[in-house]
């Protein structure tokens, strides 16, 4: 076996675009709880488009041959992006929607399955199948098998079967996005909502993906893997633009932390009982509630432990276990509701932002605005509008 390996710069692009992705689709499925399964579905998208490119680079560097066993790992992964993606689009549109979803992967699960024939080779006939789309001028070494690695004779028209499933994937997603924005009579080129922009962009990039597929495969050949390594660098490129926008909008530099301030498990010491729980909740509600602290342009956890006569310990922990947030998600929440309060009241639009900023206790309207696109998906003044609209 020729086992030579070479490294270049796009490769070094595609690596750190691998582990970036990684990385961030750990972050995306952590948070895609059941009321933001589109940050699950997104988050398996990256991490699924992540392992795809990776075996990519494998095959265009020629480490492939020094792991033979995980030779053709990701294939199967080839039907799931299209669904993920569909998916992904419906549950941002319709968050609350319940329907059946393991229907979509049937047919990945399917290959997953199949693809056992092919596992199961020896690792000198995976190098053959390895040369044969990389390197076909190089000899062939003499292979040994005692079952069809494709009994069925389908995996010739993986590119096809991939082609078609895209097709028709992509059609329906944008039937399902165009519907929303003839709902909210807006058209996809003029457009200020910020969840069907961040939809139609994303809608755009999976297209171009598809695009420089059937692009290579046309030119050069449908079993040719050329196309493999252009798709790899347009991926990398997304993840790092998606790494960019989640820390551009991330709340972190809105927060006191320190360089090394690393996660250390919370409350495992806690002298908290249960009751004890639900009776600082009840005071946290009280507070927030009944006095609006969360009004206060200077509120804060320990400004919030005093007034209820806790520790501010035993308060972030009782937000955290009861409430599933933290503190400044607490807050946040509060005051988008209350702000949404204000605006259905608000029968003149006399109210600026700014106004409403400062009457819900944000010190900025930029803070405002982030916050309550973050929670509602739209703008205070976008918010305004869909309710004047009614």
């Amino acid at each position: 076996m020729i086992d030579e390996t070479h490294v270049g710069i796009f490769d070094l692009f595609i690596f750190l675009g691998v582990f970036q992705g990684l990385l961030l689709s750990w972050f995306f499925i952590k948070n895609g709880r059941k009321d933001k399964k589109a940050n699950l579905y997104q988050g398996m998208v990256i991490l699924f488009l992540s392992l795809a490119i990776f075996e990519e680079l494998l095959n265009n560097t020629g480490y492939i041959v020094k792991v033979l066993a995980i030779s053709n790992f990701s294939e199967p992964l080839n039907f799931t992006f299209a669904p993920l993606f569909y998916l992904y689009v419906r549950s941002s549109l319709n968050p609350t929607e319940k329907k059946k979803v393991w229907i979509h992967f049937i047919f990945a699960f399917f290959w997953l399955l199949y693809m056992v024939f092919y596992f199961v080779q020896s690792n000198e006939y995976k190098y053959n199948s390895y040369i044969e789309t990389k390197h076909p001028d190089w000899e062939y070494i003499k292979a040994i098998y005692k079952i069809s690695e494709d009994p069925l004779g389908i995996r010739d028209y993986i590119n096809e079967l991939t082609a078609v499933q895209f097709i028709i994937y992509m059609a329906a997603s944008i039937i399902v996005l165009m519907r929303k924005f003839r709902s909210v009579n807006q058209s996809v080129f003029n457009t200020n909502n910020e969840m069907l922009i961040v939809l139609r962009n994303t809608t755009f990039h999976f297209l171009m993906i598809i695009a420089v597929f059937l692009a290579t495969k046309i030119y050069y050949g449908m079993n040719s893997d050329i196309g493999g390594y252009l798709i790899a660098s347009y991926v990398s490129l997304m993840i790092y633009t998606t790494s960019y926008q989640v820390v551009n909008k991330s709340d972190f530099f809105n927060q006191p932390h320190s360089f090394l301030d690393f996660h250390i498990p919370k409350y495992q010491k806690s002298s908290l009982s249960e009751e004890n729980k639900e009776m600082i909740l009840l005071k946290i509600r009280k507070e927030m509630e009944g006095n609006k602290y969360f009004t206060n342009n200077l509120a804060s956890l320990s400004g919030l432990a005093k007034l209820i006569n806790e520790s501010s310990h035993h308060v972030s922990q009782v937000i955290n276990e009861k409430l599933n947030k933290n503190f400044f998600e607490l807050l946040a929440g509060y005051r988008v509701e209350y702000a949404q309060k204000l605006i259905r009241e608000d029968k003149d639009t006399k109210l600026t932002v700014e106004e409403l900023s400062d009457m819900v206790g944000y010190n900025s309207k930029s803070s405002f605005n982030t916050a309550f696109k973050k929670i509602t998906s739209l703008t205070p003044s976008e918010f305004r509008k869909s309710k004047e609209e009614l």
